[in-house]
């Protein structure tokens, strides 16, 4: 199968052409297909018709070796192909019975939301999930993650994967971290993940987040035209390279308060049309005290609803675990409070008995007795003496 992705494996793709696109960052017949005609032409130099030839020479060779669709196929063909799609499991119910059994393959993704709504913990989560057999709702593959934010925590998977009964360190060996500082870097992570993913087995891909830094470098409606260009660029990208490999792709995004808005949630998701139409899957999360909402917003064939999730030590959890655990830490810390004190009532009743009776029977009583009285009788009748004689 690695032979058969070689560049010079197509008809017609010599040394020399094949050296261009391997300079230019492609290296395998899916690279082809994942940049597309007008991006192998600019990144080459080469004719336009040229790079389409190319490109569709690429697109028959993996429709013969079976890896993409053919061009027409009946609905029921589609029906059966979908049945087998690959899901991975979110581990909660809530989020399962939202994604109708979990995270498909071959689909974007996007989870949108305000700051400290779980988008990030929903990403991290998916990341260790990702890597369970196939019985206990995993893929068995790795992760790529383009951390953009600096928001990606080594700690919080370890957490998670002993939360799972998972081992940490093989959880940790099978992510790939891609640090991207501008968002042309983080294009050309993507634009060069091909090698990547087939050498780590990626079935995950989560860009946290997505739009973050074409939002901080794209400012004004001057740059909004090119701003939107490129970040179409991106997101097409992503989905074409989770379709072509077959795996999974999340996209957190960033909100904004529309100010036209007067009633109602004024939360938009940043990106436009742009970002909402390459989208396959939209959820929006938000935050309800400790509780957490995640509504699906758009999706070819999910029912827009609501349900509630919260978050724990395994990452994205259920509510009804959340309170099992609060119960569990009530009730440890008044057993805790109820040993204490019985502790303290032990160690104090001795201290009681043994110092304080002595010192009242031994002591108080016998100087009560031998001493108030005398003192008394004596003062009163050298007192009357006295008084009767001087009148």
């Amino acid at each position: 199968m690695v032979e058969d992705l070689r560049l010079d494996s197509l008809e017609g793709v010599g040394p020399v052409t094949t050296r261009k696109l391997s300079d230019a960052g492609v290296h395998n017949v899916m690279d082809l297909i994942v940049r597309g005609p007008v991006d192998i032409s600019e990144i080459t130099g080469m004719e336009k018709d040229t790079a389409e030839k190319i490109v569709n020479k690429a697109r028959k060779h993996l429709v013969e070796g079976g890896l993409l669709a053919k061009d027409f196929i009946s609905a029921s063909e589609l029906y059966k192909t979908r049945q087998s799609i690959g899901k991975i499991s979110t581990g909660t119910n809530c989020l399962d019975t939202l994604f109708d059994g979990g995270l498909e393959t071959r689909a974007l993704t996007e989870v949108y939301g305000e700051f400290g709504c779980g988008k990030t913990q929903f990403a991290h989560t998916m990341s260790v999930m990702v890597q369970k057999s196939k019985e206990e709702g995993g893929l068995e593959g790795g992760v790529l993650y383009i951390d953009t934010e600096n928001t990606f925590r080594p700690e919080r998977i370890v957490q998670i994967a002993q939360a799972h009964e998972m081992d940490p360190e093989k959880v940790l060996d099978n992510i790939i971290v891609a640090r991207a500082y501008n968002s042309a870097h983080q294009t050309l992570i993507l634009e060069e993940a091909g090698t990547i993913i087939e050498e780590h087995n990626v079935k995950l891909i989560v860009a946290d987040s997505a739009v973050g830094l074409f939002r901080s470098e794209y400012l004004g409606r001057g740059t909004l035209s090119v701003r939107q260009q490129k970040l179409n660029h991106f997101v097409h990208l992503l989905v074409r390279i989770a379709e072509t490999y077959d795996c999974a792709a999340i996209a957190t995004n960033q909100v904004m308060a529309s100010p036209d808005v007067f009633f109602g949630d004024p939360t938009r998701p940043i990106g436009g049309n742009v970002v909402a139409h390459t989208s396959t899957y939209r959820i929006y999360f938000k935050k309800s005290g400790k509780k957490r909402i995640a509504r699906m917003v758009d999706s070819p064939h999910h029912p827009e609803e609501e349900v509630i999730f919260a978050l724990g030590e395994a990452g994205i959890i259920d509510p009804e675990e959340a309170e099992k655990k609060t119960k569990k830490t009530t009730k440890k810390a008044t057993t805790k409070k109820a040993k204490e004190t019985k502790t303290k009532t032990k160690t104090a009743e001795p201290e009681v008995d043994a110092t304080a009776e002595p010192e009242v029977d031994a002591t108080a009583e016998p100087e009560v007795d031998a001493t108030a009285e005398p003192e008394v009788d004596i003062v009163e009748d050298h007192g009357a003496d006295i008084t009767s004689d001087d009148f």
